[in-house]
């Protein structure tokens, strides 16, 4: 595309994406799903009045389930109960999404890494140290990459 193309068809502003509404990932097993996002990782399952008017007859069902962050990322889970990955072992990537992060406060990282190693949750790798803070890799129900990163303290 040449300089003047560009000019004629102008993208966004820079800023005028405010930030991540939301994230959707099929799951194989609700309940599992459910538990592992819900009481391990201790999201906030909207439940109620919370639910979005248009999810609200999916939930009823069964078929989605919807998490909030502190600061407001919802996370979807939409049931998929035939899905299979294209390989067993999760290493073996085949989405283009690498990993999902949550950021923990430094002071209560080692008790994250306790809940997942308590709840015998499968670790890829970490926890690992760098110049950006601290990360532990492991992977949900089916096979998909999270972390818990914080900040250097």
């Amino acid at each position: 595309m040449t300089v003047q193309e560009k000019k004629q068809r102008p993208g966004l502003s820079i800023g005028t994406l405010k930030r991540v509404h939301h994230i959707a990932l099929n799951v194989k097993n609700m309940t599992a799903s459910r538990h592992f996002y819900g009481e391990i990782l201790g999201l906030h399952e909207l439940t109620g009045d919370e639910v979005p008017s248009t999810l609200k007859d999916l939930v009823v069902q069964g078929k989605v389930a919807n998490f909030i962050t502190p600061d407001g990322l919802v996370l979807d889970l939409f049931s998929e109960p035939d899905l299979s990955p294209p390989h067993d072992d999760p290493k073996q990537q085949f989405t283009r999404a690498n990993h999902l992060a949550f950021h923990i406060d430094a002071d209560l990282f080692e008790q994250a890494v306790e809940v997942l190693n308590n709840h015998h949750v499968i670790i890829d790798h970490g926890p690992v140290s760098r110049p950006t803070g601290r990360g532990i890799y492991f992977y949900d129900p089916d096979g998909f990459m999270v972390e818990i990163r914080c900040d250097p303290s």
